[in-house]
């Protein structure tokens, strides 16, 4: 049995890179960093959910003159210059990303049935076994 909940990749390049800048600043930094993401958190959907809200303020035109690329895992994101090619790109990786979702979650139902159904059998060999009550003498 594990103790954390593994719903998706803990440690990548994003995250380790976060804690090791974390420690070199201020080692109570790191600490947090190293405990955030041992509890669970996800540093990579972080920083695309920040990205994501920045270039929504930022709108399609990037402020530099220059198309942007992003760094999500381990998958490049660039823009093409045709907006509605873009606009058709984050839909469906936005929808891909509903649909992982959403089978992480079913994926993580079945478990927790599959534990209980295990737990209840234990339960009910554990009564077969029992000896009848104490005895008294």
């Amino acid at each position: 049995m594990t103790l954390t909940k593994t719903t998706g990749r803990r440690w990548t390049p994003l995250s380790v890179a976060t804690l090791v800048l974390g420690f070199m600043v201020w080692w109570p930094i790191g600490l947090a960093v190293l405990a955030y993401i041992l509890w669970g958190g996800q540093i990579d959907d972080d920083f695309r959910r920040l990205r994501d809200r920045l270039s929504e303020r930022n709108g399609s035109n990037h402020r530099f003159g220059f198309s942007r690329t992003w760094c999500s895992g381990m998958h490049m994101h660039t823009s093409t210059g045709n907006a509605a090619f873009d606009k058709y790109k984050r839909e469906t990786l936005r929808r891909l990303e509903e649909e992982q979702r959403a089978f992480s979650d079913y994926v993580e139902r079945l478990r927790a049935a599959r534990d209980q159904e295990e737990f209840d059998r234990f339960m009910a060999e554990r009564r077969q076994v029992a000896p009848e009550g104490p005895s008294v003498s």
